[in-house]
């Protein structure tokens, strides 16, 4: 297994590397995140070996134990999930990135509940860019005043925007929802938000994301293999 988790580990760099180059990018600067879900700690450790830093999780009952066994690692963990508000303490507490912010409420725990001592909640605000049912995230519509409702808590520093843009590349490489949210990451830059995070694209997408400005992709099938 460990092989082959260098072989793809080695693939994913090189994809990044080589979208970067065909955007006219500079190469090594797109972060790659490691989804983590559904792996085990013996996984995250090996991988972590191979020089990956950035981890991310979507439940909060599977992660805390793994994050107990690799304390020992210098590992930089993101959550991707959906944020129920009983869960907000143990998120706060234990995380470094919160990538999953759409509502007000959310922020406002995380802001109150983060420990003293540790360093601000890096937050990026999830976007429904596509108007999808079932989806989460806030409305494109509604992004400018959560951005500015989550930057006057304390313990929280806005770092960007993600989001999980649906499948309608067309012809030429070129996705509505990709460019949609980057053109919406622009705006808030320029009207004085200090972004500097545009988290989307996935094992299926990151080439079109890149394209498309992301600064981080978030990979776990393309890494790990097929979820257990």
């Amino acid at each position: 297994m460990h092989l082959d988790l260098k072989q793809r580990f080695d693939s994913i760099r090189q994809r990044v590397w080589c979208a970067e180059m065909a955007a006219g990018r500079q190469p090594g600067k797109t972060k790659i995140v490691a989804v983590s879900k559904t792996q085990s700690a013996d996984a995250i450790r090996h991988l972590y070996e191979l020089g990956q830093r950035d981890f991310a999780e979507s439940y909060l009952q599977e992660a805390l134990p793994k994050m107990e066994v690799l304390r020992d690692l210098d590992i930089t963990w993101h959550y991707i999930g959906r944020i129920q508000t009983n869960k907000t303490r143990d998120i706060a507490t234990h995380f470094d990135w919160i990538q999953s912010v759409d509502r007000e409420k959310v922020g406002r725990r995380l802001s109150e509940q983060r420990p003293e001592g540790l360093p601000d909640l890096n937050i990026c605000i999830q976007v429904n860019i596509s108007h999808e049912a079932g989806k989460a995230g806030v409305t494109p519509e509604g992004v400018q005043e959560l951005a500015s409702s989550l930057s006057g808590m304390d313990h929280l520093v806005v770092r960007g925007l993600m989001a999980i843009p649906e499948r309608d590349s067309h012809e030429g490489g070129t996705s509505t929802s990709h460019s949609d949210l980057h053109k919406i990451y622009r705006a808030l830059q320029q009207q004085g938000f200090k972004l500097d995070t545009l988290s989307m694209g996935m094992s299926d997408d990151l080439e079109v994301a890149i394209e498309n400005g992301a600064t981080a992709v978030r990979i776990g099938t393309a890494l790990f293999g097929a979820r257990n």
